[in-house]
């Protein structure tokens, strides 16, 4: 007596394909998120730009449809726009080298120095700061800058005074709040440092600064680069923490909310600065191989 073997379905004809083409089925994976990002978000960024060439009705506030590059010929010849871009770039410069400075030595004694035991907890301590609301966070520094605040209560016996509210105060805030970005990629890194390199580097009479600069700078230079892709470009699109700390300061990201409802194609025009600039320090961050390890 013969058996007949059933002819394979539609699904199981499917799934051998996919099985003997993996390109197929990683193609097939990718294709919903990759739509997904080309409609969603670059469509977005499409319109933005495209928004910015139209002008606004003085008299009734309402977008006109009519092509110029007025808007961008403002934000090159109006003094106020680029002072504001320029100062919106050294604050995001500023948190970056701040969060980098206090996230090297957590990130060192997270990862070399601190029991392996306690790594994980310590890890998480880092995140929780994440898991608080933004606004929580900004007002609350908000009461510790405030004028007989708490940092002026803890200055004032060395005869100092807190910062108050302005630009300082912005970069504070900021670096507090980015500072676990910059923490996590660093702390990978040095994961992967391997103790007897600095053994050996000790063992062959580097100091400190020496071992620094030659061997453990080199293998974290990747993982500083991709922090700070993340704390340069949020600082450089915030604009909720300069409303709170900020005081008279203006950033680019207050100019283009302030303009949302009064002038949407000049906000439009001025949202596509910090799109290029981040642009530009991609491209700046690509050629240290940080990319690869996001």
């Amino acid at each position: 007596m013969t058996t007949t073997v059933p002819a394979a379905g539609p699904v199981r004809r499917l799934a051998g394909t996919l099985h003997r083409r993996p390109r197929l089925q990683l193609s097939l994976l990718l294709s919903a998120p990759l739509a997904w990002l080309a409609l969603a978000y670059l469509g977005s960024l499409t319109v933005l730009f495209l928004s910015a060439f139209w002008t606004t009705d003085s008299f009734t506030s309402n977008v006109v449809k009519i092509w110029n590059t007025d808007n961008f010929t403002a934000l090159f010849t109006t003094g106020v726009y680029r002072q504001v871009a320029l100062r919106s770039i050294g604050v995001a410069l500023a948190v970056t080298a701040l969060c980098v400075l206090i996230a090297f030595p957590i990130a060192f004694y997270t990862a070399h120095i601190a029991n392996p035991k306690r790594r994980p907890l310590l890890v998480v301590a880092i995140l929780t700061p994440l898991w608080a609301s933004y606004l929580v966070k900004a007002y609350a520094w908000r009461l510790i800058l405030a004028q007989g605040g708490l940092l002026d209560w803890a200055l004032k016996p060395l005869g100092l005074e807190g910062p108050g509210y302005g630009l300082t105060a912005t970069v504070l805030v900021l670096t507090y709040l980015w500072l676990p970005y910059m923490i996590l990629p660093i702390h990978a890194g040095l994961e992967q440092l391997p103790a007897s390199l600095l053994d050996a580097s000790a063992d062959l009479g580097a100091r400190t600064g020496r071992t620094f600069r030659s061997v453990v700078l080199p293998m974290i230079l990747p993982s500083i680069a991709a922090g700070s892709v993340f704390t340069f470009s949020l600082s450089l699109g915030d604009y909720i923490a300069v409303q709170i700390v900020g005081g008279k300061t203006q950033l680019i990201g207050n100019l283009i909310y302030s303009n949302i409802t009064l002038d949407l194609p000049l906000a439009a025009a001025l949202g596509t600065v910090p799109v290029v600039i981040i642009v530009f320090y991609l491209l700046a961050v690509r050629r240290t191989g940080a990319l690869s390890s996001l």
